[in-house]
């Protein structure tokens, strides 16, 4: 059985946190898209809420890093933590653009494609160990 490490800066509650927003979020949106309704302030809160959630993540990161602890996968994980916070507002200015269902289809996929870039983010913290 192998342990997780627990000294990584993106495991833990704050990711924790934006995964479980994320899917909240997602789900909403799935709602609205089915029901055939655009995307309404709820989303866009919660997309709010869930970058400032992804903003505190990366900040935990990067004081790690600046405090000598690095990644496994160097390149991946700031790829992956740029994708991570471009992620919402992506979202946001796609789904204002597309004031139909469609836009809150589109807030529920970046919110689940936000989950799986997060899972990543802690696989290339941990590849070396962390």
């Amino acid at each position: 059985m192998t342990s997780v490490g627990t000294d990584s800066p993106v495991d833990g509650i704050v990711a924790t946190v934006s995964i479980v927003l994320s899917l909240l979020v997602a789900v909403w949106a799935l709602v609205a898209a089915v029901r055939q309704r655009p995307p309404d302030r709820v989303q866009f809160v919660g997309l709010a809420v869930l970058e400032v959630v992804l903003l505190v993540l990366s900040v935990l990161a990067l004081v790690a890093v600046g405090g000598g602890d690095r990644p496994g996968e160097p390149g991946a994980f700031f790829g992956y933590l740029v994708t991570l916070v471009c992620l919402p507002p992506l979202a946001w200015v796609l789904a204002r653009m597309e004031p139909t269902r469609w836009g809150s289809a589109i807030v529920c996929a970046v919110c689940l494609v936000a989950p799986v870039v997060v899972v990543r983010l802690q696989q290339t913290w941990e590849v070396l160990g962390g």
